[in-house]
């Protein structure tokens, strides 16, 4: 077997932080691009010179004629959304004719957005801040071993056997703990079917696939989506999507083995967002965190929700670093940082009981307790989205990332200067 570069690109903050621009950036070099988790409660956005591109299920990849795009097995998928988002691509002369789909991807259905935003209205002043797309449903189901796959979806008799055996069970609980009227099988069956005919000739073994990629040498992406505190294992849960959005789940979500994985990189901002709720101790909700939100266009890809800003926190970058095994960072929207007098790093948390923690705790009330311990450092008056090298940067945004580099114990392989692909900075090669 030969020796190939393959990298997994995974989010390192509460996801949102500019996976689609690196892996888009990456993806020229790369033959395969496969995502291994989420469902279209994800967005990466992709800005190509006038031309912006919105992916929810669709690997970056597709934007590069030629490249294998896979949506793996640890995926769930609403058909009737990748299809418009097929449509939406061609319709631009995107080709995405290289797309395949894992059979052993789970499908969402109606029910599972019906129980989604059931669940989410009964929390009240709890809600978790979900999407309602159906997406923790669709993953319940398939813990509960009740799931639809999509080898099930293009499959007319089994589609059929398979949501009469399922969807008695699911109206009962919608309508016994929601009030919600519940679902027509025959009416499922219509809207779905022909969904599943038009995506038939995409559904394969797509862990096939990538062995037979990985023997003949291809340069492969492992891109997820969400980050590492929206994982559902090492999140700050209950505040978390229902996958594995850490390099752990690439693995499990495309069918490789680990040795599979040749680097992962991990994407963080230099400031910190959040959507939705949960603990959150570098928020600023004044005049700096609005500043923020305007210059970095923080607005949900997905949900169009402000996202909450504050300062990069630096006992999070390590714990994502130790979950993941980054090997490098890529650190995007420096730019944003132009313009700020001072700029703050949180190396450690302080709680009301007197003791300082520098590792992240998995307690929410520990979380909302603690209040950030800050190291402070200059900022910079200069534009730096022309900037192509660590040199035409100004000394000030150099130091910033020494600092991120030095607290958090991973090196900045790639730094982000302008949502577009060539405003990037590159201080390794050799990264795929």
């Amino acid at each position: 077997m030969k020796e190939i570069k393959s990298l997994a690109v995974t989010g390192a903050q509460w996801g949102d932080e500019g996976k689609g621009k690196i892996v888009d950036y990456l993806a020229s070099r790369a033959g395969v691009v496969a995502r291994y988790q989420g469902g279209n409660n994800a967005g990466h956005t992709v800005v190509i010179g006038e031309e912006t591109f919105k992916m929810h299920h669709l690997p970056v990849g597709v934007l590069y004629p030629g490249v294998i795009c896979i949506l793996g097995s640890g995926m769930v998928i609403n058909p009737q959304v990748l299809i418009e988002e097929l449509e939406g691509l061609h319709a631009r002369g995107i080709d995405t004719s290289q797309l395949y789909i894992s059979d052993r991807a789970h499908v969402i259905l109606p029910f599972h957005q019906a129980l989604d935003q059931g669940e989410e209205e009964m929390r009240k002043e709890k809600k978790i801040g979900t999407t309602g797309l159906g997406i923790g449903p669709a993953y319940a189901d398939k813990a509960y071993r009740r799931g639809i796959r999509m080898m099930d979806l293009v499959e007319r008799k089994r589609f059929a056997s398979r949501l009469e055996e399922i969807l008695p069970l699911q109206n009962r609980y919608l309508q016994q703990v929601y009030g919600h009227p519940g679902f027509n099988s025959s009416e499922i069956l219509d809207c779905y079917l022909p969904l599943g005919e038009r995506l038939s000739s995409l559904v394969t073994d797509t862990s096939l696939l990538i062995h037979h990629s990985l023997e003949r040498g291809d340069r492969i992406i492992f891109e997820g989506s969400q980050g590492a505190f929206l994982d559902l294992d090492h999140g700050t849960y209950p505040y978390v999507t229902s996958s594995s959005t850490t390099a752990g789940g690439v693995c499990s979500g495309l069918g490789i083995g680990p040795r599979s994985i040749k680097e992962i990189l991990g994407v963080i901002k230099a400031y910190t967002t959040r959507v939705g709720e949960g603990p959150f101790p570098t928020e600023e909700t004044g005049e700096v965190g609005e500043k923020m939100r305007q210059r970095g266009a923080e607005y949900g890809t997905t949900t169009g929700r402000p996202r909450r800003c504050g300062w990069f926190d630096a006992v999070m970058g390590r714990y994502s670093a130790r979950i993941n095994g980054y090997t490098g960072w890529a650190v995007t929207k420096l730019d944003v940082l132009t313009g700020l007098e001072k700029i703050k790093i949180a190396v450690s948390y302080f709680c009301s009981g007197g003791h300082q923690m520098e590792q992240f705790p998995a307690s929410l009330e520990e979380l909302y307790d603690c209040r950030a311990e800050y190291q402070e450092l200059p900022g910079w008056e200069e534009d730096i989205t022309g900037a192509r090298s660590l040199e035409e940067l100004p000394p000030e945004a150099c130091r910033y990332l020494e600092a991120i580099e030095e607290l958090t114990g991973v090196r900045a392989l790639l730094i982000s200067t302008g949502p577009e692909r060539e405003q990037t900075i590159v201080t390794c090669n050799d990264i795929i």
